[in-house]
């Protein structure tokens, strides 16, 4: 519902139009290395020095570093007419590389991928179809071939995925009590982040994360190290390829990324691995039942149309679909972050 302050001047609508330009400010700033040139400095530095390290236009800079304190992720201090510039803490705890809660690979990933696939949501709605070939010029009609179309991009995605995980992984893999669940797969575990924080939670569990082959050397290679030993790796398609025996299987953002026929598919297959008195973990951006909300919600399942064939879903739509699959005792819980947990057993 409209408020009679909106009819008399829309902000809200202009707060909206200007969306776009709030995002893509911030963006660039971590792309150019702003709040990691700050932060490696420890003093304020001035906008002529941030230029010249950075190598990039005084004027522009200048600009760039004058939206920043607008948005509240710079402070200014002034000397005489010289203004000089560093971190807030907003920025410093989430913008920084050598932060240990940075979100800089999720600000990369949408400022490099996924604001291109934006840029035709209209034709994407149209006909209710992904944008990869305008996006990138891939004619691929597997998702995973085009968003993993070379290793640089694979990379992205699995450090936005670690950088999900390591800001909300602790709260859906406490949602439920999981400690009778000892041999865990992780389907589509991607940088392990999800797997390291399963084993945090429960000591006594180990961890199987099952991905596609180039997915796992790179999380070998850059994201896990070999002390770790409670973490396994099983290389495959898990649609395709059988799927090993556990106790619990997790399902991380990968459910959204289907269609209800393929979802089954593997859900049904989960199922026929998972011991019995085993159970399943979703964990997903779930919609309200009224579709009123979220926005965070909703505004991923347009992400979704663009770059899936998925959708994001109410807890109804999961549970139908865990129920369809052949599990029973399902149980919701939302976490107050982005993602929450849908928990069913065998």
């Amino acid at each position: 519902m409209s408020s009679s302050e909106d009819l008399q001047y829309p902000k809200r609508l202009l707060a909206y139009t200007d969306g776009f330009l709030v995002s893509k400010t911030m963006f660039t700033a971590c792309e150019l290395g702003v709040f990691d040139l700050l932060q490696e400095a420890g003093a304020p530095l001035s906008s002529a020095t941030i230029a010249d390290r950075l190598h990039v236009s005084g004027d522009g800079m200048e600009r760039l570093l004058c939206a920043c304190v607008g948005l509240e992720l710079l402070e200014i201090e002034m000397n005489k007419t010289e203004a000089f510039y560093r971190n807030t803490d907003l920025s410093a705890t989430y913008l920084t590389t050598s932060s240990p809660k940075s979100l800089l690979p999720m600000m990369i990933y949408y400022s490099q991928t996924a604001y291109k696939y934006w840029d035709y949501l209209a034709d994407a709605v149209r006909e209710g179809t992904s944008q990869h070939e305008r996006s990138f010029g891939t004619s691929s009609k597997d998702m995973f071939d085009a968003l993993y179309r070379s290793e640089d991009e694979m990379f992205k995605f699995m450090r936005l995925m670690n950088s999900v995980w390591i800001l909300c992984g602790k709260d859906v893999i406490t949602a439920f009590d999981l400690s009778s669940f000892q041999k865990v797969c992780d389907l589509g575990g991607c940088s392990g982040a999800l797997a390291k924080q399963c084993i945090l939670a429960n000591p006594n569990s180990t961890v199987t994360i099952y991905d596609l082959p180039k997915v796992v050397q790179i999380a070998k290679r850059h994201f896990l190290s070999t002390e770790e030993h409670r973490i396994q790796f099983y290389e495959g398609d898990f649609f395709e390829d059988p799927i090993p025996e556990a106790d619990l299987f997790i399902l991380a953002r990968i459910i959204h990324d289907w269609k209800e026929d393929k979802c089954l598919r593997l859900l049904s297959k989960v199922y026929n691995s998972c011991k019995s008195g085993g159970g399943v973990l979703l964990v997903e951006t779930i919609l309200n039942e009224d579709k009123r909300g979220p926005l965070t919600a909703q505004l991923y399942s347009l992400n979704m149309l663009v770059q899936t064939e998925g959708k994001e879903r109410t807890a109804s739509e999961y549970k139908k679909l865990l129920s369809a699959a052949g599990f029973t005792d399902i149980e919701v819980k939302t976490t107050g972050k982005i993602y929450d947990a849908i928990l069913g057993r065998k």
